[in-house]
């Protein structure tokens, strides 16, 4: 009995302790702003801290945003020793924005396109753990949406997605010099292309979808047919069956992109054969009993033009699926060509092929 009693005391002391640990406050040093009601932060972590803090505020919504230091095991660490020393503390920015023009995963979508999420402590030319890639949050409600958006993410990568999540430990505002360091010298270093510095809503990347008038001019009749009334076109006679170039394959609607080459893979069917979309978000399944057998179709969620089908037959260690696509549905971006026609946010989805 009297072991019993000890044993509980123990289990009750180690539960008080680690939920005092639990809501210990984080430590903020030296933050430079104030919280107005309609505005909530999060801590942003994506190699060196200048050209993304750059970047971070030219998104609308943005109100403020802080380079620092994030996560760390020191106190008051500097520059130097964040650089030289082992820390523990990663390079990020903390931002500041205006929840009812720019939303968590709104940011975090812009936030992907800057940054190889597949790369562990290495960020462009920038190696080391204080350059590794991180999402931190103070809002527990956060972690939620956060999980989600990187299980989003991770459908698009054929690796594992080496993004550290978790909350906001503690967080050392940066010196001086490193704040807004590329509106002081714009000649500066940064790894991220200068055009991602343009400013952008956090839904710049958006893609219309016309009227049917439009469409009838715009697409070829084999196009049309097949988006708009359902119909398919001939094996091994269209346009990207054989196709295997570095490249994405846009809606040829929207112009919205939906799937990458490096998913293609030679199935014998005489159709385009991928593995897996972009994002199983692009895409709306429905039952299709045509043709006297059941078949799953899909169709773009945002254009919902008509794409082709969906089958269980595909690579077993990609999956098992088979999305058997019309190339009328479809046009191919090269990779060569992406930057140019507006899609250099989607390259890193070929880094594997590299």
């Amino acid at each position: 009995m009297t072991l019993l009693i000890i044993a509980a005391a123990i289990i009750i002391l180690l539960l008080y302790i680690f939920t005092k640990k639990s809501e210990r406050p984080v430590r903020r040093e030296n933050l430079q702003v104030d919280f107005q009601q309609d505005e909530a932060e999060i801590f942003l972590a994506g190699g060196c801290f200048w050209g993304v803090q750059k970047f971070l505020s030219t998104i609308e919504g943005v109100r403020f945003t802080e380079c620092g230091y994030a996560n760390g095991r020191t106190e008051n660490p500097t520059y130097e020793d964040v650089c030289t020393k082992d820390t523990g503390f990663a390079e990020c920015v903390h931002v500041l924005y205006d929840r009812h023009m720019v939303t968590l995963e709104e940011l975090l979508e812009q936030f992907y396109t800057i940054i190889d999420p597949i790369s562990k402590n290495r960020q462009g030319n920038d190696i080391g753990t204080q350059y590794r890639t991180g999402i931190y949050y103070t809002d527990p409600k956060d972690a939620e949406k956060i999980s989600r958006s990187l299980d989003k993410l991770q459908n698009t990568c054929n690796q594992p997605v080496a993004i550290e999540h978790c909350s906001l430990e503690n967080f050392y505002s940066a010196e001086t010099c490193h704040q807004d360091y590329l509106d002081k010298h714009p000649d500066g270093y940064y790894h991220i292309p200068r055009s991602k510095f343009e400013r952008k809503d956090a839904n710049s990347v958006r893609f219309s979808v016309p009227d049917k008038q439009e469409l009838k001019q715009m697409l070829t009749p084999e196009q049309y047919a097949v988006t708009q009334e359902n119909a398919t076109e001939r094996p091994y006679r269209n346009a990207y069956w054989d196709t295997f170039e570095k490249g994405i394959y846009v809606d040829v609607v929207s112009g919205e992109p939906l799937f990458a080459s490096t998913d293609k893979f030679v199935s014998g069917c005489g159709w385009p054969s991928f593995t897996k979309p972009i994002s199983k978000a692009l895409l709306k399944e429905k039952s299709d009993v045509s043709a006297g057998m059941h078949r799953t179709e899909v169709r773009s969620s945002l254009s919902d033009a008509h794409l082709g089908h969906v089958f269980e037959d595909g690579p077993q260690h990609y999956g098992g699926m088979r999305y058997c696509i019309n190339s009328a549905a479809l046009r191919f971006i090269p990779l060569h060509e992406m930057e140019e026609q507006g899609y250099g946010d989607y390259l890193y989805l070929l880094q594997s092929e590299e």
